[in-house]
């Protein structure tokens, strides 16, 4: 164990859950306490039940109703949130060091003892239902969504998290409380705390409040791993001013290696204020204010996005920008010299130490490396590897990724269309 960055410990509690604790000096505590169900597990009829299910944990317990269990949340003095992700739902509290306990037995409750009341499950559907609607009316949420329906066949990452409204209608509470007590187990969760306390004092807080949740078999749903279909598609949408484009593309063979490579080339293209796309794209043909690229390196993702939002007469002009600039990276005509590697190496170790730095990111990093069944110390293999890589790495992987992309190209609906 390398303890420059930060000390950790990691147990298997009797029952199960997976215990990561961080000790380091601080006078917060923050704790994420993470189902492995998301999304990407649920059935074709299912859709968004992971996330409904996450809304409910808030709504009441066999030992506090709905006002009560949020009045204690808010009398932590911190902050208290859940989220739903592809692969899990995660439950987070941070606050002083002396409300650590108080935040630990609130959440064993909510895990353990939640009761899905009637009358707030239908409250809830609206709040979900409301939910759904106010992302239609994002620009780029809505942008997202549609490249993911159209660059997958089967893959689960067509659908939203939130689920499809249709589904949200006919979620009753019986599926509700029966996909709880399938998924919400001590042995399909894991717990992160950070904290300034001793190792054993927190283990001994967990153990009091959730050694009495019973183990069950999990079974989850295959992931279905697809490449995105290269397809270009135009869709329209009504009361938008600007057009939206969004490339998506696919890199399920790479190693560690060359998806360290990738992160270089991401930085590069899109994802710093220097990058080629900004240059490009806004700085030297005014076509776009808001242009970038990113990647989500998570087992069953592998994918590169690229984003901008531009006025219908700049369609086409944006387009073939990024092309040439895909297709200058792909013949070497952009230059990736050591100090990219020297850069990135740069940014990672800010990335990194921003990281630890912060109670609250430190948490959820050490959470989803868990989930993930990756490593919390792999950045530091990370920073080595970058030590070893050279431009012809770089310019692998970009010829090995940067190939049929799904490109999606959202227009306001009174548009004649493009070329």
């Amino acid at each position: 164990m390398n303890k420059v960055f930060f000390d950790s410990k990691e147990y298997i509690m009797p029952n199960g859950i997976k215990l990561l604790l961080v000790k380091k000096q601080t006078d917060l505590f923050s704790i994420n306490a993470g189902v492995k169900i998301g999304s990407v597990y649920e059935a074709e009829g299912e859709k968004g039940i992971s996330h409904f299910v996450e809304h409910m944990l808030f709504k009441g317990t066999e030992n506090r109703d709905n006002e009560k269990l949020n009045d204690e949340l808010e009398n932590i003095g911190g902050e208290y949130n859940a989220y739903t992700d592809y692969n899990c739902t995660v439950v987070s509290i941070s606050g002083l060091q002396e409300e650590l306990k108080n935040a630990i037995e609130l959440i064993s409750d909510m895990l353990i003892n939640s009761n899905f009341p009637k009358d707030e499950i239908e409250r809830e559907r609206e709040v979900i239902l409301a939910e759904v609607r106010t992302s239609l009316d994002d620009i780029e949420d809505y942008s997202y969504k549609v490249a993911h329906e159209i660059a997958y066949k089967n893959s689960p990452l067509k659908y939203d998290t939130i689920g499809t409204e249709d589904n949200i209608l006919k979620l009753k509470r019986k599926n509700l409380v029966d996909f709880y007590k399938r998924y919400y187990v001590p042995n399909n969760c894991c717990i992160s705390i950070v904290s300034s306390l001793d190792y054993e004092e927190v283990y001994n807080i967990v153990s009091e409040y959730f050694k009495g949740w019973t183990p069950l078999e999990v079974k989850h749903n295959d992931i279905i791993i697809e490449d995105n279909i290269n397809i270009k598609k135009i869709s329209f949408k009504e009361n938008i001013e600007q057009s939206s484009i969004v490339y998506i593309y696919t890199f399920h063979n790479l190693d560690k290696k060359h998806e360290l490579a990738l992160k270089i080339l991401n930085h590069r293209l899109g994802a710093s204020g220097n990058s080629i796309l900004f240059r490009e794209l806004r700085e030297k043909k005014g076509l776009a204010y808001d242009v970038y690229s990113e990647l989500d390196t998570t087992s069953f993702v592998k994918s590169m996005y690229i984003y901008t939002s531009v006025s219908k007469k700049n369609i086409n002009k944006a387009i073939k920008c990024i092309n040439l600039c895909i297709e200058n990276i792909n013949n070497g005509k952009y230059l990736f010299k050591k100090d990219s590697t020297a850069i990135m190496k740069k940014v990672l170790k800010t990335s990194v130490i921003s990281t630890i730095e912060d109670t609250t990111s430190l948490c959820n990093y050490m959470l989803h490396q868990s989930i993930d069944g990756n490593d919390v110390y792999e950045f530091i293999d990370d920073m080595e590897r970058l030590k070893n890589i050279k431009e012809d790495d770089i310019y692998e992987t970009a010829k090995s990724v940067f190939n049929k992309p799904t490109i999606h190209i959202l227009m306001p609906k009174e548009s004649d269309g493009i070329e």
